[in-house]
């Protein structure tokens, strides 16, 4: 019975680290060289082409978004980095979108974990649409 308290424990512990470790801005507030569009296990990277004020639209479209806060960074500033967290575990997801021009950069990757399931892809998607920014 006591092997059962250790994992209650130690399963409760990963769910207060998960919710709770802080965010290094300096690790998630990063964009780097984007070619155009990937998928891959752990996020997406978007690109859009002519949306010279994809940022701004985009970002209230982001903020309304359950879960959803900002990180780092401001439209002003030309990027941002949000955290949108899981629904029940709260796994946190970076969503890195910059204003390149006319070029719009959207980077989103899982924190924790090898694969996200297409979850990162999907949202931005859902994003882009309700923006009517193609």
């Amino acid at each position: 019975m006591n092997w059962v308290w250790v994992v209650v424990i130690a399963v409760g512990g990963l769910m207060a680290y998960i919710r709770l470790a802080p965010s290094d801005v300096a690790r998630w507030h990063v964009m780097g060289e984007i070619g155009g569009d990937k998928a891959f296990k752990s996020g997406v990277i978007r690109v859009v082409e002519n949306a010279p004020d994809g940022l701004a639209a985009l970002d209230k479209i982001i903020l309304a978004t359950d879960r959803t806060r900002v990180l780092a960074g401001s439209v002003g500033d030309g990027m941002v980095t949000y955290i949108t967290r899981s629904k029940v575990m709260g796994f946190p997801d970076y969503t890195t979108v910059r204003q390149n021009g006319a070029r719009l950069e959207i980077f989103a990757r899982l924190r924790f974990g090898q694969s996200d399931l297409g979850v990162n892809g999907a949202r931005v998607s859902r994003w882009l649409a309700l923006g009517q920014i193609q």
